[in-house]
């Protein structure tokens, strides 16, 4: 039996007929169920045609226990991407095993416990965006220098190298020494290393000091990185310009203008907005509670919706395509990307040198300057981790009531300031 219609996780928990199962949001996403002894077993099929046979292909992706739905579909847009650039993901997975194996046999390469780890570590990560992170920094930076060397044979020496290799820029023009010029994302990269290589020290690939471990002999051979490394914050507008500033967005039109301007009117981060689902607004009592998977500090957040905040999640709802506040236009299966926000202000003239991040500093620069709300109040609304222990200790409310009304006067800030 084979049935076609959205997945959601409490339709799916019910599930006991045997059969295969589409997720109509998600092309070639399949949940089979199966019957034995006294139990139900359901497990993630992807279905597609092969770019190199062309013949039709199942692939395993693994049992709901250890899979959720939202994996699930997030995997399966993965493997579509690599079918698109005419890789068929059965034969790569298999050629990755095949390599691993050969490469246990007589060490292993950099590349592979890279690739090998970072699949042991996506589930700790909060979203699919920072394991993007990891393999594309590993890609530029890192294989390239010592992906191929096998990782008992890499030394601070190799290390110390690779970060100072050279930067260019677009034109071909030398821009210096990566730990000099991209400072912040060399130091990524250094951490990333480290990690890599205390996974090798765990499965007894290599014995002795973590060569990438800057406390080491590392430290004498590169400039301290907070010497270096220049301070810069998100360029953030003046509070005084935000109500001209959205009333020219207005003049706009898209799913990303709106996304922009909710982000504005909650004061929350890009990816909370753009990641945004219907089933996180409870629209009776006004508020969106962003899961803690999402947030920065781990910690559910609570995000009071002001009169236009809610006129704008209405608006969608008449238009909603699939589990997304803000789906992606072109494909109508993912979020939206962050880029879109950026490109709306690049081509805003006026405000070009802003960024979408910068309209928290907005928001509290207005709270401080203008308003009596209690600094603990903003820092709620913003939902900053607190770093004094004792004052942690005895916060305990959320001050959903007094943010409600902060709320308010930052929407009537923005839409009567002239």
């Amino acid at each position: 039996m084979s049935n076609k219609f959205s997945l959601t996780a409490r339709r799916i928990a019910n599930l006991s007929e045997p059969g295969f199962y589409h997720d109509s949001e998600s092309r070639g996403l399949y949940l089979q169920v199966m019957t034995g002894v006294n139990k139900i077993m359901r497990s993630w099929i992807f279905r597609y045609t092969s770019p190199t046979s062309f013949k039709r292909r199942d692939m395993g992706l693994g049992p709901l226990e250890v899979r959720s739905l939202a994996d699930a579909r997030r995997k399966t847009l993965e493997l579509r991407k690599l079918i698109l650039d005419g890789v068929d993901p059965i034969d790569q997975r298999n050629r990755v095993r095949t390599e691993a194996l050969a490469a246990t046999e007589d060490g292993i390469t950099f590349s592979i416990a890279a690739e090998r780890c970072i699949a042991a570590k996506r589930s700790e990560w909060k979203n699919a965006k920072h394991a993007d992170q990891w393999v594309n920094t590993m890609a530029t930076f890192v294989n390239p220098k010592i992906g191929k060397m096998r990782v008992d044979q890499i030394n601070t020496g190799h290390i110390a190298k690779l970060l100072e290799q050279e930067i260019k820029k677009k034109s071909g023009e030398v821009e210096g020494p990566f730990w000099n010029v991209r400072t912040e994302t060399a130091t990524r990269v250094r951490q990333r290393i480290e990690v890599i290589l205390d996974w090798c020290k765990a499965h007894e690939y290599i014995k002795g000091d973590n060569p990438a471990r800057l406390k080491g002999a590392l430290a004498h051979l590169l400039p301290k990185a907070n010497k270096i490394q220049k301070k810069s914050h998100h360029p953030a507008l003046p509070f005084q310009q935000i109500g001209e500033f959205v009333r020219e967005l207005r003049t706009k039109s898209g799913f990303s203008v709106l996304a922009l301007e909710f982000l504005i009117l909650t004061s929350t981060r890009t990816g909370e907005v753009l990641n945004a689902k219907w089933d996180e607004f409870d629209v009776e009592n006004k508020v969106w509670t962003i899961p803690a998977e999402r947030m920065k500090a781990g910690k559910a957040h609570r995000v009071p919706l002001n009169s236009r905040a809610l006129e704008i999640f209405e608006y969608l709802s008449k238009h909603r395509v699939n589990e997304s506040l803000f789906p992606s236009k072109r494909y109508n299966k993912e979020n939206m990307s962050n880029m879109s926000l950026i490109a709306i202000m690049k081509r805003m003239p006026a405000y070009c040198q802003y960024v979408p991040h910068g309209f928290r500093s907005t928001f509290r620069d207005w709270a401080a300057e203008t308003t009596d709300y209690p600094n603990e109040t903003v820092e709620l609304a913003l939902a900053h981790t607190i770093k004094n222990k004792s004052e942690a200790a005895y916060r305990r409310q959320d001050q959903l009531e007094k943010r409600i009304l902060l709320m308010e006067d930052w929407r009537r800030y923005i839409e009567f300031d002239k």
